[in-house]
């Protein structure tokens, strides 16, 4: 064999012996709406996969698809992933997470960014979740978010909270207001939105009756969140946000973690499920919960001012 057929041949054998690699694969995700946090997660599952060698157009079909905000379109679309028969079906959010996993018991579920995965009867034990479902939760550290409101806001003896009745998640993230408010003085009211369109009027009902607004990883709320920081700058009534992704969008601060290193983490597990475990048997993981994110410019548009050691201690002032 001549020399450069050789190495002809040698390229050829290494390029197919990278190719197979990573087999080819369905990676499908959805979402319950579209937002910055959610968005970021999906990013992570992505990215992580294309780490391990998964890549969009070569061994890795990743699909996409919102219900924008309707539980119903979060059915159809669980459907039909089920019908394409992905490798994987990843569902961000718990309203998705939900339709999902009433839809297959056979194709694995690695579902992220969901609240209360007990509470959701997404599993039954997040310790040996069972079954084809595992996941990821984002529970909010609710006490932690509660001092730190009352650090920058001492004086607010309420605390005013937009959200989805519809959602399940958030109605485990009230229950968690309500029972840690009264410990630190605080009193709380509530105001309900099914959906985007009527968040701005849930935020209008607070004024006058909270001294502060928080808004926790509800997904309707979040995706009409300027909404609720309009209400906040024309009443000089803070808003605190769950996530941090809010505070770029006019929340003064927020206690959280980055979504996109949720998706990696999350995409970590789907990887783990391609190599052969069943979701089952992998237990639901949290995240522990560090960044401080403040924007002291939106502080001041909403009548407070955030303490100088607070904006020393942040991961990211926005400015």
């Amino acid at each position: 064999m001549r020399f450069g057929t050789l190495l002809s041949t040698l390229a050829l054998a290494a390029f197919a012996a990278t190719a197979t690699q990573a087999a080819d694969i369905t990676v499908a995700t959805t979402a319950i709406v579209e937002h910055p946090a959610l968005d970021a997660a999906r990013d992570g599952v992505r990215d992580e996969l294309a780490a391990a060698g998964y890549e969009e157009g070569r061994n890795l079909r990743f699909l996409y698809e919102s219900a924008q905000g309707n539980p119903a379109t979060a059915a159809q679309i669980a459907r039909k992933f089920v019908g394409e028969a992905p490798d994987v079906i990843v569902p961000i959010s718990t309203p998705s997470a939900q339709a999902v996993v009433s839809a297959t018991k056979d194709i694995p579920i690695v579902f992220t960014a969901v609240t209360d995965p007990v509470g959701a009867k997404l599993v039954g034990d997040p310790m040996k979740p069972g079954a084809n479902v595992t996941g990821m939760s984002d529970l909010s550290p609710i006490g932690k978010h509660l001092d730190l409101i009352k650090q920058i806001s001492p004086d607010a003896a309420s605390i005013g909270v937009p959200f989805n009745p519809g959602e399940a998640n958030s109605m485990t993230l009230l229950e968690l207001v309500k029972q840690e408010a009264p410990a630190r003085g605080l009193t709380v009211v509530e105001a309900p939105a099914t959906k985007s369109s009527e968040v701005l009027g849930a935020a209008q009902s607070l004024v006058g009756k909270a001294d502060v607004i928080y808004v926790p990883t509800d997904n309707t709320i979040v995706s009409a969140f300027e909404a609720v920081v309009k209400v906040g700058i024309d009443n000089k009534v803070p808003v605190y946000a769950g996530d941090t992704d809010s505070v770029a969008r006019g929340a003064i601060a927020a206690l959280g973690f980055n979504y996109y290193d949720l998706g990696r983490q999350t995409g970590r597990m789907v990887l783990r499920v391609l190599k052969g475990e069943a979701p089952g048997d992998i237990a639901v993981e949290g995240v522990e919960i560090t960044e401080l994110y403040v924007n002291p410019g939106m502080a001041e548009k909403m009548g407070v001012a955030i303490p100088d050691a607070l904006i020393q201690q942040a991961k990211e002032v926005v400015r």
